[in-house]
């Protein structure tokens, strides 16, 4: 059964880039066992990171934004951003600063 294109561009996505994803990958698994050790290097890394996957969701559904395909295009977008997710639990915490409460 041949692959749906937002899989193909997802493995297009990795395959171009490789290293930062492999790297990306190693600093996500440490920062799951020690988010405070590992913050500043997964905000980083992870900043790249999610510039290359919003070029590359860009790409996937830049021709149908516009006019009748835009709910599709947007579907699109959810099924590519969810293949990220899975590989990458943890991508929507690039860049949010968690405030730490002092213990009382």
């Amino acid at each position: 059964m041949p692959q749906a294109k937002y899989q193909i561009y997802y493995q297009k996505m990795i395959d171009e880039h490789r290293t930062l994803f492999d790297n990306f990958a190693k600093i996500h698994q440490e920062f799951e066992q020690d988010q405070n050790q590992h913050a500043a290097a997964f905000h980083q890394i992870g900043q790249e990171v999610l510039d290359v996957v919003r070029d590359y969701d860009r790409r996937l559904c830049a021709a149908m934004g516009r006019g009748v395909y835009s709910v599709y295009a947007e579907k699109l977008s959810q099924k590519f951003w969810d293949l990220v997710r899975k590989d990458f639990s943890k991508i929507d915490l690039v860049g949010v600063k968690i405030k730490k409460v002092p213990v009382q």
